[in-house]
């Protein structure tokens, strides 16, 4: 069985390459460029193309079982997520596992998660065998914020408010993704992916204070201050745009998990899914 992946060189398509070999798979990855050599073990392929082209779309899925399809977060994406779909529906493709968002059927207002709920309804409608996944916000995404902003300058600025969301670890999905794509008893299933636990800003803060010892402290969440902070970053303004209605969706639609998804989860992935104190732990270590 060969599967294609997109979004291969990115946070979790990087993790659900060695899942899928793992489980006896052959992959093949499609990527924009040629990645960095010894990226990828030598017995996966790549095809190189663009999912706004859709002929490299067609030859990436020449001999192809399955497809693990990602968007990244674009002005084009629900373009390059059908173009991508549509071709894999006309190569006959024998599952798709689409990587979509917590709650896609209520958080209509950021761009990117409305792409994703009308995805779904394309997929869903084709009559092709499907698993959808759809995570809550990515622990891993904190990565390139936690050394400058919350080491350098004491401050924890992702803006999740009091009561907090139930983010979810990269691991995990790549997990999810590889058993989807490789076991059976997944073919129209919904998975939501969750952390074991709810963080919030202040909970972060202090989490960090403690495994840093010095004091981190909330940035809050006042959200047209934050607005103002991402374009001063030169944040091009549609994506602080389609962030801000991110945040603000989570404040009115609630993103912490139930026990009922957290059971599921772990039984899907045969074991607890990993937390944010313990991805938190891992980062301090890597330091030092």
């Amino acid at each position: 069985m060969k599967v294609l992946v997109t979004g291969a060189t990115g946070n979790v398509g990087s993790f659900l390459v060695p899942e899928l070999l793992k489980r006896g798979a052959e992959v093949r990855i499609f990527t924009r460029k040629p990645p960095a050599q010894d990226a990828f073990p030598s017995e996966v392929e790549v095809a190189i193309g663009d999912l706004l082209d859709p002929a490299s779309v067609a030859s990436a899925l020449e001999g192809v079982d399955k497809l693990f399809l990602l968007n990244a977060v674009s002005p084009s994406e629900l373009m390059e997520g059908l173009i991508g779909f549509g071709m894999a529906k006309r190569a006959g493709v024998k599952h798709i596992t689409y990587l979509s968002v917590y709650k896609a059927d209520t958080m209509r207002d950021a761009p990117h998660m409305a792409t994703k709920l009308a995805m779904e309804n394309a997929i869903s409608h084709s009559g092709i065998p499907f698993t959808f996944l759809r995570p809550n916000g990515y622990m891993q995404a904190e990565l390139q914020i936690i050394r400058p902003v919350i080491a350098g300058m004491g401050v924890y600025p992702m803006p999740f408010g009091e009561e907090g969301i139930s983010m979810v670890d990269v691991r995990d999905i790549a997990e999810a993704a590889a058993i989807s794509l490789t076991e059976e008893g997944h073919e129209g299933q919904a998975y939501d992916l969750v952390g074991p636990t709810v963080v919030s800003g202040p909970i972060n803060a202090a989490l960090w204070s403690k495994l840093l010892d010095k004091p981190i402290q909330y940035g809050g969440h006042d959200m047209d201050r934050w607005e103002a902070m991402a374009l001063s970053q030169q944040m091009p303004a549609w994506y602080v745009f389609d962030l801000r209605a991110m945040f603000e969706g989570f404040y009115s639609e609630g993103f912490t998990a139930t026990s009922v998804q957290i059971a599921r989860l772990t039984k899907l992935l045969g074991h607890a899914p990993r937390s944010y104190e313990a991805f938190a732990k891992e980062v301090v270590a890597s330091w030092s």
